[in-house]
């Protein structure tokens, strides 16, 4: 009789085990133990058999992107390597490839590349659904104000160039004029293509695109190479403005050719310039093809350009800047009229070893600056911040390389000369510049912009004098539910809310508003302490920006004394120095105008 109630009793304990133990597992949140049902095992099997499936879904279609971009990017590598060869043979064998084969083989290439650009803005960009995002930081405007410079600049080029030969009709094939042509027309659809796309992320024909776009980066890119290599105008030009043109081809017009001859050389380096901006600008739109924006990426609040405050910087950049105008006119007044003095190179370079040390050492304080701040660096993945990087780094190899090829020809020679104990300066200066340059900028560029926003928080730079409507402000920002009426009256609540609405002390307790307090003259201290920094990034960040302004300037424009000094050229080689400056100079120049967009960014940001 007493045994039955025993089991009775340890079946209802084993039954309260089995509810506690499913109980724990459930609070556990979804940790199993030995004793869970199947249906659980089940249930979980399902979620993780769909959380593969999705995961493989979207690493199949990173699969895809990154195979689309392996396959166009054989492409363009295998365009340029052809190109190059093409090159490099007429270079080498002028009898078996001649500069009218790579003409034709840069012009089949153009002509594909037009067909391709022709049809992505009549069919691609206006299917349903290509366009949904737009990337912010691709093609800024100061990159878009150069493409149209340099393309207005190389089809004026063109121009000049057909007119020269039809001023030499009689010695000169008229195919040239067809080649010039389908170049013009390849400038011009380009351009719109980058000033009205180059933003576009897009969403269709994936593939097409891509290999669209590689194909067109490579025409560029082996029409630098070509520029930079082909010099036979150069010595064709050069051995006429020296008198010693053949009679087999002389120009009637005198004048004409002259012009023609002039602007030519003038506006050579602008064809260069383009073809490295629109290579640029196409690697951009290929890396963003099928990219998805998420909406957190977006930028809320843009810091605008303002002078205010800046003085030292902009006063000894405007002074720097005037200085070099007055050389850079005084240079082209003699090389106009003859060959450049002694005396003016030796002014052009005592000009150049006095303003690098001051960019360096500005650079490096800018530096120092970044290392002493408090602001996160920005680690989102950005597409055009790291070209920027990517062609900082490379342009700058131009500039530098020619610089050691320099100092290689004057330590060879004659180092004791005072004109080239200045080039030999200007030439360990110029890469101790760029590198510190490079620096600054890269470190500027991967910072948090500070976005001066009163409303964002509790204690911003409005925030910074504790008075009754600062505290009013940022206690509506902290209290989440207004202080209770005294009474239950309609008058006493009535009362209460004019007693809030007049004296908001009365509503939140004395520790609040000292707390409050507290933190606005602690953020006062922290901006203050912050604000001689900030000050000191936008003075050099001005006075940099303003330095390379004028050194973009001066070889742009046609000062190129490394061709007229002529110690490299005599100890290389006309041909060789020629391949090494038309290398090199393009690349410097793009670096200036780059540097430039790249401080204004460290400008506005800081």
């Amino acid at each position: 009789m007493l045994q039955r109630p025993q089991k009775i009793v340890a079946a209802e304990m084993a039954g309260q085990e089995a509810t506690r133990q499913r109980h724990l597992n459930q609070d556990t949140d979804g940790k199993e133990s030995a004793s869970a049902e199947p249906e659980a095992w089940k249930i979980r099997y399902e979620k993780c058999w769909l959380h593969r499936r999705c995961s493989s879904l979207l690493h199949k279609d990173k699969q895809a992107r990154q195979a689309g971009q392996l396959f166009s990017g054989l492409l363009a590598m295998n365009v340029v390597f052809l190109g190059c060869a093409f090159i490099s043979s007429m270079i080498f064998n002028r009898v078996a490839i001649t500069l009218r084969d790579v003409r034709i083989f840069l012009s089949i290439l153009k002509i594909l590349s037009l067909c391709w650009i022709i049809y992505y803005l009549l069919c691609t960009s206006r299917k349903p659904h290509a366009v949904l995002y737009r990337d912010s930081h691709a093609g800024p405007v100061w990159v878009q104000g150069s493409l149209v410079l340099f393309g207005a600049c190389t089809i004026l080029l063109h121009v000049f160039r057909i007119g020269y030969i039809v001023s030499h009709n009689h010695c000169k094939s008229q195919l040239e004029i067809l080649f010039l042509c389908i170049e013009i027309i390849f400038v011009c659809i380009q351009t719109y293509l980058l000033w009205r796309h180059c933003k576009d992320c897009t969403q269709v024909q994936h593939n097409l695109t891509r290999c669209g776009l590689m194909l067109t980066m490579a025409t560029d890119l082996l029409l630098w190479l070509l520029a930079v290599t082909n010099d036979s105008v150069h010595r064709e030009i050069e051995s006429a403005l020296k008198g010693n043109e053949s009679s087999s081809c002389t120009c009637p017009n005198t004048i004409a050719c002259r012009v023609f001859q002039k602007g030519y050389i003038l506006l050579y380096p602008f064809n260069t310039e383009y073809c490295l901006i629109g290579s640029s600008m196409l690697y951009v739109m290929w890396k963003n093809v099928g990219r998805r924006i998420p909406p957190h990426h977006t930028i809320h609040a843009q810091p605008k350009f303002k002078l205010r405050g800046v003085i030292y910087g902009l006063v000894l950049g405007i002074s720097t800047l005037f200085i070099g105008i007055c050389i850079f006119m005084t240079y082209q007044i003699e090389a106009t009229s003859s060959a450049p003095r002694q005396e003016t190179l030796v002014l052009y370079y005592s000009y150049y070893v006095a303003l690098l040390p001051m960019m360096t050492v500005g650079a490096l304080a800018g530096t120092v600056i970044h290392g002493l701040e408090e602001r996160e660096l920005d680690t989102l993945k950005n597409p055009t911040r790291s070209l920027d990087v990517i062609l900082l780094m490379g342009a700058a190899l131009g500039q530098i390389g020619i610089s050691y090829f320099s100092i290689v020809a004057i330590v060879a020679t004659n180092p004791g000369d005072l004109l080239n104990r200045l080039i030999l300066t200007y030439a360990v200066s110029l890469i101790i510049q760029h590198i510190t340059q490079n620096i600054f900028i890269i470190e500027g560029l991967h910072r948090q912009p500070l976005v001066e926003d009163p409303d964002a928080s509790l204690a911003g730079p409005h925030t910074q004098h504790s008075g009754p409507s600062s505290e009013e402000t940022a206690m509506s920002h902290t209290s989440q539910e207004p202080a209770p009426p005294p009474g239950n009256k309609e008058t006493e609540a009535k009362e209460g809310e004019k007693r809030e609405d007049c004296d908001p002390r009365r509503v939140y307790p004395l520790e609040i508003r000292q707390e409050i307090r507290r933190v606005s003259h602690a953020y006062s201290h922290t901006y203050g302490r912050l604000n001689w920094k900030r000050k000191a990034l936008k003075e050099i960040s001005i006075f940099l920006v303003l330095c390379n302004i004028i050194l973009w300037i001066m070889p742009t424009f046609g000062m190129h004394p490394a061709f007229e000094n002529g110690l490299e050229k005599s100890f290389y080689g006309y041909s060789t120095w020629f391949a090494i400056v038309n290398f090199g100079l393009p690349l410097g120049v793009f670096y200036r105008m780059h540097s430039v967009g790249g401080l204004l960014e460290v400008y506005v940001s800081s």
